[in-house]
């Protein structure tokens, strides 16, 4: 396995007495796509969530060779670590560019002026954003509000980028066209951390996956490895998940 990036070993999060997230233990590589893929309600998004510093946790966080846990989300932000929310909590009446000049403002204000040659990157990468760069963000389609809150994040330059559901509520072409700019960024050096229902797409494109129920890991190996497990056919390949479910070609 490739040095690890982050590391997360028995990560609890509770609601009142209720646990959501139990004895989680979970790494991410340098350079690796990692998914956990699970059913609504398991945990997931909480999990990112206390990973990120949004949620208090218990358990122990390392993220680039530092322990992290009990940080605040503007220390990990620093740090190289960053979030793609479900909701992707964009400012619809900011146009595209100022939206995506926010994911540069933590660099900005530690005196880092490299924020141009990055917007030129993101542009690269999401050409539809520069045509629309002018455009409120709140006028945009599924697809490219998704762009935009992956490249806002990119903006930041992080080491983990972490996304919870990039495919959610998208159509079955646009899915293909965000999972293609994940394994893109992989080949950027960019580490990442996914999020996913859509469980064929996620497995195709990960290194790696660990499969989360009721707050707790049931099976964890390499993505390839576990597409194959019989259980993870039965309940998250098979025919039911229809068309929505295709992965990249």
């Amino acid at each position: 396995m490739a040095a690890k990036l982050l590391e997360v070993q028995g990560l609890r999060v509770a609601y009142d007495k209720i646990e959501a997230v139990t004895g989680v233990d979970l790494a991410v590589g340098q350079g690796q796509i990692v998914t956990v893929i699970g059913p609504n309600g398991a945990g997931k998004t909480t999990l990112l969530s206390a990973i990120m510093g949004v949620l208090p946790s218990s358990g122990r966080i390392v993220f680039d060779g530092k322990p992290r846990e009990h940080a605040e989300i503007e220390e990990m932000v620093a740090a190289g670590m960053n979030l793609v929310p479900e909701k992707r909590e964009l400012f619809s009446e900011m146009t595209v560019e100022d939206n995506l000049m926010l994911g540069a403002f933590d660099r900005y204000r530690r005196g880092l002026r490299d924020h141009d040659g990055t917007l030129a990157e993101v542009y690269e990468l999401f050409p539809r954003l520069r045509e629309r760069r002018g455009q409120l963000s709140g006028t945009l389609s599924g697809g490219e509000r998704q762009m935009l809150a992956v490249g806002r994040a990119l903006m930041a330059k992080p080491k983990l980028l972490m996304l919870d559901e990039p495919s959610l509520g998208l159509a079955p072409r646009i899915v293909r066209e965000v999972f293609h700019i994940v394994a893109r960024l992989r080949d950027m050096g960019v580490s990442i951390l996914l999020i996913e229902q859509n469980a064929r797409a996620a497995l195709q494109v990960a290194d790696y996956a660990y499969v989360l129920e009721t707050g707790a890991v049931t099976l964890e190996g390499p993505a390839a490895q576990v597409a194959q497990d019989p259980r993870v056919v039965e309940v998250y390949l098979g025919l039911g998940h229809g068309a929505a479910a295709q992965a990249p070609a």
